[in-house]
């Protein structure tokens, strides 16, 4: 496999791999509220938040190959 192909392949797999981790942060952010651990919360939304621009910057690189 040439290394550009390799890294579209790779970069497939980062983006479904980050949707899981923000789904994952969302949920606990969730479960830290209840519990009522609010600046916990903000931070996994937070977290999330950023995975996800991560997840765009990973678009823009597979569209760039």
């Amino acid at each position: 496999m040439e290394d550009m192909e390799k890294l579209k392949h790779l970069l497939e797999h980062w983006i479904e791999h980050n949707q899981e981790h923000v789904k994952t942060y969302s949920e606990w952010a969730g479960k830290a509220l209840k519990a009522g651990k609010s600046e916990t919360a903000d931070a996994l939304r937070e977290i999330a938040d950023e995975t996800r621009r991560m997840e765009r910057m990973f678009l823009k690189a597979r569209k760039a190959i």
